[in-house]
């Protein structure tokens, strides 16, 4: 990997919104081709064979105090592995074009795989204790009982786990399976260009033209993308067919109810829960996004929207890109309004190259914080382009990026939180920067603006994922009956399209392919529920932090440091709120309905 060094830490990128910033990476390794890396390489095979000597066979003897240090050694291994990989992927991440980012990534995904190998009995072998060994276990005073909550999650799985045989297989060939057509997916996402009245575009450059007030440019945008995804729908087609297939067939070994299940057991969320969650908003697209957009055709001077007019911005809205410095002092300030401590831990993203910010070409689309490992720190990744929804985006994300700090003390196996409750700090910093502009604007045009701009990052956060999830759901459906061609799958995605956008919508030729740019679908099945939940959830947080409840910001900080070590039941009770009680989703859609009466009240 000679000669590639000099990216690891590069100046920051000049654009018409200021200096970017880049990532610098060598918090991680200092370089490619560094000796620490390929240290911890070498050191990680070493660990997982003596582990697995160690321990393979005896996990059902040992002491309490002989458990806990075999857990602590399992969370040291996973560490250096989880660092490894970190590294290698944030650098893919950067630019998914370059042959060789991409070579490391794969001849390091593949010898991890081989090097971890040994591993596989663990969970195998675990699940296999008697449960009043396991219990015992682990309410000795000398054992692991602040580990529990990950192996409940894990023994979870015992009514869906295979042969050690089968487990081995499925690990060894995780490699040339579903990681294998996710990197394709990136890969071929990363090298799509779209010509845009003669201009050639990236992805992100694309879609970012679909908020455009320009309305031909809008057009220019969504015919370019629909041009393009309809080009390619044969092979993203094929993608969604095999991994959904592959999936299936997992599923029916482990003897799954249902294709979201194993998504459900990992989120540690109840089944009838999302389906409550996912009852309460389809049931209200008439009052939600139905209305909006129904609004929104009004002040567009439309019959009929388009697709290019779903983000359009309001006409009284005066076009401004915003400076980086500004976009980070808007949200630091935002965050330090609610508590200086949260502005204190999102300061560093900015100061130390933890943060990725400018749109180049064959980098990642969208944006992300990856938490690494405890051990280190989170990176974002941003494509910014100075539209307002690109300061939520940098506020979503850096709310991710504190929870991921706070929750890093809980150590690797505790630290991750599950989804249902993975989107609370990214939505609540939303909210709060949402929140902190709204107070500061007097211009009537300006508050409407604002005010429209929630609603519709809400109804893309609740209704849109949502619909999301319904389109996986019918698709994985449909799947199970057949092979898909791209016209099925078209069709699916437009079913839930008319449903969740409403009659004011008219949908152009090729639209109907749309569905092959979203990532969720393909690297994490069901994934997308998670952010309604964290969105119906942070209305009720914030409801209870507006209406004065005692000691709110150091129960908030209590639920972020938590991570994955306490239920969502747990964690919400001090609030007073409970997830499972269909009435808490409505609590958290009436507050959308709530800002839509206002803006309907300006119209008078």
């Amino acid at each position: 990997m000679a000669g590639s060094m000099a990216l690891e830490a590069q100046e920051p990128a000049k654009s018409d919104f200021g200096a970017l910033p880049e990532w610098d990476l060598t918090d991680l390794y200092p370089a490619p081709d560094s000796p620490e890396l390929a240290a911890d390489t070498e050191a990680l095979g070493q660990r997982a064979s003596r582990f697995a000597n160690a321990y393979q066979g005896r996990l059902a003897d040992l002491t309490p105090a002989e458990m806990l240090a075999c857990i602590e050694e399992y969370e040291q291994i996973e560490i250096l592995a989880g660092r490894i990989m970190s590294y290698v992927g944030l650098r893919y991440y950067q630019n998914t074009t370059d042959p060789l980012r991409a070579k490391q990534m794969g001849d390091l995904q593949g010898r991890i795989t081989d090097l971890t190998a040994p591993l596989v009995f663990f969970r195998l072998e675990f699940n296999r204790i008697p449960d009043e060994t396991y219990h015992a276990v682990f309410a000795a005073a000398d054992g692991p009982a602040r580990y529990k909550p990950v192996f409940d999650r894990m023994r979870a799985m015992r009514p869906h786990q295979l042969s050690d045989e089968l487990e081995q297989f499925l690990h060894d060939n995780s490699v040339v399976g579903a990681a294998a057509w996710n990197r394709l997916f990136d890969e071929t996402i990363a090298a799509l260009t779209f010509d845009v009245d003669g201009e050639t575009l990236g992805m992100e450059a694309t879609l970012n033209l679909l908020t455009d007030h320009d309305r031909a440019r809008r057009e220019a945008a969504a015919r370019a993308l629909a041009k393009v995804f309809t080009a390619n729908v044969g092979l993203f087609a094929r993608i969604h067919n095999t991994l959904a297939k592959e999936k299936a067939i997992e599923d029916k070994w482990r003897k799954m109810p249902s294709p979201q299940h194993s998504r459900h057991l990992s989120n540690h969320v109840e089944p009838e829960v999302v389906e409550a969650l996912r009852n309460a908003v389809t049931a209200a697209y008439p009052r939600l996004s139905h209305r909006y957009y129904a609004l929104k055709a009004r002040w567009l001077g439309l019959d009929k929207l388009q697709v290019w007019d779903r983000n359009a911005p309001l006409p009284s809205d005066t076009p401004r890109l915003i400076d980086w410095s500004e976009a980070q002092a808007t949200v630091l300030d935002a965050y330090a309004g609610f508590s200086p401590e949260l502005a204190d831990l999102a300061r560093p993203f900015f100061e130390k190259g933890w943060i990725d910010a400018g749109v180049k070409p064959g980098k990642a689309p969208g944006a992300f914080a990856h938490p690494t490992v405890t051990t280190a720190h989170p990176y974002i990744l941003l494509n910014y382009l100075g539209k307002p929804r690109d300061v939520m985006t940098l506020a979503h994300e850096l709310g991710h990026g504190v929870h991921q700090r706070l929750a890093a003390g809980q150590g690797e196996l505790l630290a991750s939180t599950p989804l249902t409750l993975a989107e609370t700090a990214s939505v609540f910093g939303e909210m709060l920067t949402f929140r902190a502009l709204l107070a500061k604007a007097s211009d009537p045009a300006q508050k409407k603006a604002l005010l429209a701009g929630k609603v519709e990052d809400m109804i893309n956060t609740v209704v849109r994922q949502i619909a999301f999830y319904d389109f996986e759901c019918r698709l994985h459906a449909a799947r199970a009956e057949g092979e898909l061609t791209p016209d099925d799958i078209n069709r699916l995605w437009m079913q839930v399209q008319h449903e969740s956008l409403g009659p004011v919508f008219e949908f152009m030729p090729g639209y109907e392919t749309f569905w092959t740019y979203i990532p969720h679908f393909v690297h994490s099945p069901f994934y997308v529920y998670a952010y309604a939940f964290g969105d119906g959830l942070v209305n009720a947080l914030y409801a209870a932090y507006e209406d004065g409840l005692p000691d709110f910001q150091s129960h908030y900080f209590g639920l972020l440091k938590a991570g994955g070590s306490r239920h969502h039941k747990e964690l919400l009770a001090p609030f007073g709120l409970d997830a499972s009680d269909p009435a808490f989703w409505d609590k958290g859609l009436s507050v959308i309905e709530g800002l839509i009466d206002q803006l309907e009240a300006m119209e008078t």
